[in-house]
Order: C-alpha cells, then sequence, then structure tokens
C-alpha cells in the first residue's frame, strides 16, 4: 500500500499488516508533519480509505514554519554560493518547496542556476514589482530571488533608514513564507546591512569552512559579530559547520577538521571534498547533480541535504 504525505508529497510503501491496529496517525520522516489514518475495521481491507484520509489531513494538524537557512561567513573564498545554491536545489530534488535569496551583489546564484530575472531581492524590497514578477522558478520546486549590482542600492536604502533598518529584508520576506518549506539565503563576504538583515531573518545558520588557517581567524572573527546579534535575536546559533575544499593529499586538511569537530562536534557536517567538477559546472549553467551527479563534489552535497533535512533515507 503506498501512503502519500499531503505535505511534502514523500510516498512510502507500507505493509498494512504491520500497521498497529489501534493506529491513528504517522509522522512524515521526510519533513516531520503529522496526519491521521483512521482504522474502523481491520486496516488491510481498506487501503483506499487510508490514501484518501491521508490526501484530507485534519485542520488540526499544524504545518512546520518555514527554516529559515543563513549560508554566511564574513571571508570570501569557501564556497558560500556553490553550497547555498546546490544546498537549495537538492533540498528541492527531494520534494521541499525552496525560496534561495541571493545578497550577494556580484548575484553569481542567477549564474550558476542559467537563471535570468527581470528583478530580484531589491525590486521586491522596494515594491517595484511583485512577488511572482521577482521571483524565478529555474528548477522544479525551487524559486530564486536574484542578487546582483542593484543590491547596492538596497544597501543605501537601509542604511537611510533612522529605525528598525536590519528588519528590511525580513518584512519584506514574510508574506513569502507560508510558501515555502526552507527559505535559504545566500550571503555575500564580509559584514555589511545586507549580512545583519539576512542574520536577522534566518533561525540557523550554515557556516561554510574551507579548511585553511586563516579561514578559521574568519571564524573567530565572525563568531563575534553573530554574538553582537544574539543579543537581539534569541535563538539564533551556528546550527551547521561545513568543511569544504578538503583534499586528501594535503595533511592541514585533516588537521583543521579535527579541530573544527573538537569545537563544534556534531554541528560539522562530512566534508565537501576538493572537486574540479563543482567549479566547472556554473560554467553550463548546472548544478553539480546536474553536471556530474557521480562525482565526490555531488556525494558531498546530498549528505548536506540529508543531514539539513534529517533524513538519511534521502537519495537512496
Amino acid at each position: 500500500m503506498i501512503i502519500t504525505c499531503p505535505y511534502c508529497k514523500k510516498k512510502y510503501n507500507i505493509d498494512e499488516k504491520k500497521i498497529p491496529a489501534e493506529a491513528k496517525g504517522v509522522k512524515c520522516k521526510a519533513c516531520g508533519n503529522r496526519f491521521p489514518l483512521k482504522f474502523d475495521q481491520d486496516p488491510a481491507a481498506q487501503p483506499e480509505a487510508i490514501i484518501e484520509e491521508a490526501k484530507s489531513p485534519s485542520p488540526d494538524v499544524k504545518k512546520v514554519g518555514t527554516r529559515k537557512i543563513a549560508v554566511s561567513l564574513s571571508k570570501g573564498g569557501v564556497g558560500k554560493t556553490t553550497t547555498a545554491v546546490n544546498l537549495a536545489v537538492g533540498l528541492a530534488m527531494v520534494g521541499k518547496k525552496v525560496l534561495l535569496i541571493d545578497t550577494d551583489t556580484q548575484g553569481q546564484a542567477s549564474y550558476m542556476l542559467g537563471a535570468e530575472s527581470q528583478g530580484g531581492l531589491t525590486e521586491l524590497v522596494t515594491n517595484e514589482l511583485g512577488a511572482d514578477e521577482a521571483i524565478v522558478e529555474p528548477r522544479e520546486r525551487l524559486s530564486l530571488l536574484s542578487g546582483g549590482k542593484s543590491l547596492a542600492g538596497l544597501k543605501r536604502l537601509i542604511s537611510r533608514k533612522d529605525f528598525g533598518g536590519e528588519l528590511t529584508i525580513k518584512e519584506a520576506l514574510a508574506p513569502l513564507e507560508s510558501r515555502f518549506d526552507y527559505m535559504i539565503f545566500d550571503s555575500s563576504p564580509g559584514w555589511d546591512v545586507l549580512t545583519v538583515n539576512v542574520l536577522f531573518c534566518a533561525n540557523e545558520i550554515l557556516v561554510p569552512v574551507s579548511l585553511e588557517v586563516m579561514t578559521l581567524q574568519g571564524l573567530t572573527e565572525f563568531l563575534k559579530n553573530i554574538s553582537a546579534i544574539r543579543k537581539h535575536r534569541e535563538g539564533l546559533d551556528i546550527k551547521y559547520v561545513l568543511p569544504t575544499f578538503f583534499d586528501k593529499r594535503v595533511k592541514k586538511s585533516f588537521t583543521i577538521l579535527k579541530k573544527l569537530e573538537d569545537l563544534y562536534g556534531q554541528n560539522v557536517c562530512a566534508p565537501i571534498s576538493n572537486n574540479v567538477r563543482v567549479s566547472e559546472a556554473p560554467a553550463y549553467g548546472k548544478t553539480i547533480y546536474e553536471f556530474a551527479p557521480g562525482s565526490p563534489g555531488a556525494k558531498g552535497y546530498r549528505d548536506l541535504v540529508r543531514k539539513v533535512a534529517d533524513d538519511d533515507s534521502l537519495f537512496r
């Protein structure tokens, strides 16, 4: 018998004989939502009723809130955009509805996805475009708010505000939250008003850390800045530390990885290998899953998706 989650559309092949007679509901392992099942008789005798019940969840079942993840670190060259794009695409591939928000003036997220748009985040915030006009959909279940040079104007707009400038992006995105399971923010290098806005909007932080000594110094400075934000954003913390540019041939890669594991424990994700395919893919407007699905880079980002979604069954 096939049961489909009414929220994320994940399908489960269930043996009716193993369903307890007293069972009244199930929990989807993919999205965490519960939906009811009612059995008036032997469950094996009425699979159609079970499936119909799954399609029409009880109004008492509440949708899990949108997860907002900032991919951020003050230092450049650590793989922030690559990580944000491949995480967002990977989550969309496993059935999640994802909005990728590019807050970098370089606008590389659009380039990596081969996407073109008439506007993006700036135009949404300034009300020059409505959400449906500002958002493009470069992949199935994946939406994109582009960044680019226009963000320089958005920075000036935020800086001129006497009060509440740090909430500008959060307020603009609030009406969109109900549409998506995840919002993934690609942050720019450095520390500016856009980065502050992202951290006032996000509820989780994913930090890509290239396995280099200078990046550890950049991480230390970033943590100091996060501490300042946390005074005004209770609960904001670094949830994932992603080692990038891992090279098994270089001893320092193992040394720095061990140091990260000692400091952050279970928050450290499986490292992303230093793989040329990852850097080649954007030239073709493709993600690593499309360009080289069997490469070590693709495997690393599939591992990341499984960790973020907390579901080891994904991509199996």
